[in-house]
């Protein structure tokens, strides 16, 4: 009798055991970096090293119309992000406008120029004082939309402060610009960002009296785990 007993509990251990859901990974968890100035910087020669690529990244733009919050390739792109997160966190871009948005096309911000409204005939040609290379992964496509890219001039060596993100598929744009992030929320906020032109067969066009919505703040946020 104690022998059958004894069967039983190891056959029901057994069926335990087989019916067990492992424990679920838990997500990693994102903490704010802290900033380093307390008010906007916008001139600098170069950027401080100031992110591990081995870590993840995310940046929270506070907009005019919302919070989009993005992911950044750090590993893929580490001097794009370097030098984003550290232009965000000396408060760089509060303030700033988005003050190129096409429909269809995608919305482009970091101007420090922007800030000002009496410098707006100079918006889109301003930077942070340094320029870096551009940063070209085979794997980072334009072909969605909310992909986080850096804009930049003809040069591949002009890259400074600028970004842009695609509002619809851009892959005309895969191989010549660096894809450093993507949207992970709020790409919904992003498609109503005040259209500042139209772009057509005759080329682009300002959109008269378009007021451009402000990028009040970017808030980054880092992990260490995998």
């Amino acid at each position: 009798m104690r022998l059958l007993t004894l069967s039983a509990l190891l056959l029901a251990s057994a069926a335990l055991a087989q019916s067990a859901v492992p424990a679920a990974t838990p997500a990693p968890a994102f903490v704010p970096l802290p900033f380093l100035s307390d008010k906007p910087v916008r001139t600098f020669t170069e950027p401080q090293w100031v992110v591990n690529p081995a870590h993840s990244y995310r940046a929270v733009l506070h907009t005019s119309k919302g919070d989009v919050t993005v992911e950044l390739n750090a590993r893929q792109a580490p001097k794009a992000v370097n030098s984003f997160v550290f232009l965000a966190l000396n408060h760089f871009y509060d303030g700033t406008r988005f003050h190129r948005v096409i429909g269809g096309f995608m919305a482009q911000g970091g101007d420090p120029l922007s800030a000002d409204a009496e410098q707006k005939t100079k918006w889109g040609t301003g930077g942070p004082g340094y320029q870096f290379f551009v940063e070209l992964d085979p794997n980072l496509t334009f072909n969605t939309p909310g992909v986080l890219g850096m804009a930049r001039s003809q040069s591949y060596f002009s890259q400074g402060s600028q970004f842009f993100i695609t509002l619809a598929p851009a892959d005309f744009l895969t191989g010549q610009y660096t894809a450093f992030g993507k949207v992970l929320e709020g790409q919904d906020i992003l498609a109503t960002l005040t259209r500042t032109a139209t772009s057509g067969a005759g080329g682009e066009v300002p959109v008269k009296d378009a007021e451009a919505d402000v990028l009040r703040s970017v808030q980054i946020l880092v992990s260490s785990g995998r």
